[in-house]
């Protein structure tokens, strides 16, 4: 049985998850550049070892309202085709292996910006995982901004 190992964290409650081999690390920021002009989804720039990070507000790309940046924020960095993205998000969750047979489609109540970010789910011990399409959620220019 072939399996795959998600990153988990959570936004307003929502479990979601990424590809483990997406992520380039996880870690707590709290000094921000706004960036004048920037779709409302980003959230600001930061400095990462001589390196400036993009923050992509994960809330805002579900529709919901923007993180206040005060303070440390949970930021799970991507490796992207190009520079490394960060997702701003609110809690950081576990490393999981799950079976490609338990995969399903997104169901059809998820609607709206949620279901343009999702590939599908997992369930996971009474809770659903939502796997997030990783270059959908970092696209700042999608129709919701």
């Amino acid at each position: 049985m072939a399996s795959r190992q998600f990153a988990t964290f959570e936004v307003d409650g929502q479990l979601f998850g990424v590809e483990v081999h997406t992520v380039q690390e996880v870690l707590s920021y709290n000094e921000y550049t706004a960036v004048p002009l920037a779709p409302k989804a980003v959230g600001g720039l930061f400095n990462l070892r001589g390196q400036v990070i993009a923050a992509v507000d994960l809330r805002v790309q579900l529709g919901l309202p923007r993180q206040t940046l005060q303070g440390p924020v949970m930021n799970v960095i991507l490796r992207g085709d190009g520079e490394p993205v960060s997702l701003l998000v609110d809690k950081i969750g576990e490393v999981v292996d799950l079976d490609d047979e338990t995969f399903e489609p997104p169901p059809d109540t998820l609607s709206g910006p949620t279901r343009e970010l999702v590939v599908g789910t997992f369930k996971l011990d009474g809770r659903l995982m939502l796997a997030l399409d990783v270059n959908q959620a970092v696209d700042t220019y999608r129709a919701t901004n």
